[in-house]
C-alpha cells in the first residue's frame, strides 16, 4: 500500500439538546481535516441548524482549520454536521535502530534556530494535561535507557502501555487528570495519548498531540452501524532528520493510512471539536454521531 492512496467520506454531527432556550452562543470549532504531505481534504463543508448569524472559517496558532459561529436567535437545539472528503497515503517510517538517540535530541535542538527545530521544541514541554509526577517519569524512562534511538524507545513505550492499561470508557472524563488515569490503568484514546505525552516530555522529547478519526470494521457477518464510529486520539514524535511519526498507543501501532487527522496541538484543549460559551440553556445532552466510509465501499 505504500505508494496507493485511499478516500474517505467522514461526517461528523453534533447534536446539542437544551432544557430551557440559549439567547445568545459563540463557538470555535476544529471540525475541518487540515491538510499535510500525506493527506489532502479534497472538500469539507460544516452544516449548522440553526442558521448562524455569523460563520467565518480561519487557522489557529498551530496551522488547524477553524470555524466560528455566532447565533443571537433563541434555539433549544443546535446540530453541528461536518461532511469531509479526504485522501491519505501512508507516510514512510523510519528504521527505529536508526533514528537520533533519545538523549541527545532536547540537548541539540535547543540550540536550533531553524522552523523546523523551533516548532518542535514548543512541544517538549509539559501542559496542564500532560502534568508527569516521578511515577510517570520514571515509567517512561524503563523504556530509554541512555542512548536508545527515540523511535525504539518511544514503540517500546507504546506497547506498555497497550499492555499496562484497560480501555475504559466509564473510567474517566476529558478533564481527568493524567495522574489519576497512570494510577487508575485505565481510559480511552485521549487519556492514553496524554499519557505518552506526559511520559515523552519528562524526558524533553517533543511529541504533540492528534485528533482525527480512525477506520473500524465491523464484527465478522456483521454490517457496520451508522454513526458508530468516532473521534480518536494519538500522538506524533519528532525524530530529527526525519519529522514527526505518529503513534497510536490505543491501538499499538504506528500510524497509518486508516487514521485522518483533524487537528494537532499541545494537548486535547488545543484541539477539542467544539468549544464556546452560551447564555442559558439550563441542563443540556450531547449526542455525537461520526461515520468515516471508504468511498471504494470497502469496510
Amino acid at each position: 500500500m505504500r505508494n496507493q492512496s485511499i478516500l474517505y467520506e467522514v461526517s461528523h454531527r453534533t447534536t446539542y439538546r437544551y432544557s430551557i432556550p440559549v439567547s445568545f452562543s459563540h463557538h470555535l470549532m476544529h471540525l475541518s481535516p487540515r491538510p499535510s504531505p500525506h493527506q489532502t481534504c479534497h472538500r469539507t463543508a460544516l452544516i449548522v441548524l440553526p442558521t448562524p448569524t455569523h460563520h467565518a472559517c480561519g487557522f489557529d496558532y498551530f496551522g488547524n482549520p477553524v470555524s466560528f459561529i455566532t447565533l443571537q436567535d433563541q434555539h433549544k437545539q443546535l446540530i453541528l454536521n461536518a461532511k469531509s472528503v479526504i485522501e491519505v497515503q501512508p507516510a514512510p517510517v523510519p528504521e527505529p535502530a536508526l533514528t537520533e538517540q533519545w538523549d541527545r535530541i532536547y540537548p541539540q535542538l535547543f540550540h536550533d534556530t531553524s522552523d523546523a527545530g523551533l516548532e518542535a521544541i514548543q512541544f517538549a514541554f509539559e501542559t496542564p494535561k500532560t502534568r508527569a509526577n516521578e511515577a510517570i517519569r520514571a515509567y517512561a524512562l524503563a523504556c530509554f535507557p541512555p542512548g536508545r534511538p527515540v523511535l525504539a524507545g518511544v514503540l517500546d513505550l507504546t506497547q506498555r502501555i497497550h499492555r499496562d492499561f484497560k480501555f475504559d470508557p466509564t473510567a474517566t472524563t476529558v478533564s481527568t487528570p493524567v495522574e489519576t488515569v497512570f494510577q487508575a490503568r485505565r481510559g480511552v484514546c485521549q487519556d492514553f495519548a496524554h499519557l505518552q505525552l506526559a511520559c515523552l516530555r519528562s524526558l524533553r522529547l517533543p511529541a504533540r498531540y492528534v485528533s482525527g478519526y480512525l477506520l473500524t470494521r465491523p464484527p465478522e457477518g456483521k454490517e457496520k452501524l451508522v454513526g458508530a464510529d468516532a473521534s480518536h486520539a494519538w500522538l506524533s514524535v519528532w525524530c530529527p532528520g526525519h519529522g514527526w511519526v505518529d503513534i497510536d498507543p490505543t491501538n499499538d501501532m504506528l500510524v497509518s493510512f486508516e487514521h485522518l487527522t483533524v487537528a494537532w496541538g499541545r494537548d486535547y484543549g488545543d484541539v477539542s471539536p467544539v468549544n464556546g460559551a452560551i447564555f442559558g440553556g439550563g441542563a443540556h445532552t450531547v449526542d455525537v454521531a461520526v461515520d468515516v466510509t471508504r468511498v471504494d465501499g470497502a469496510n
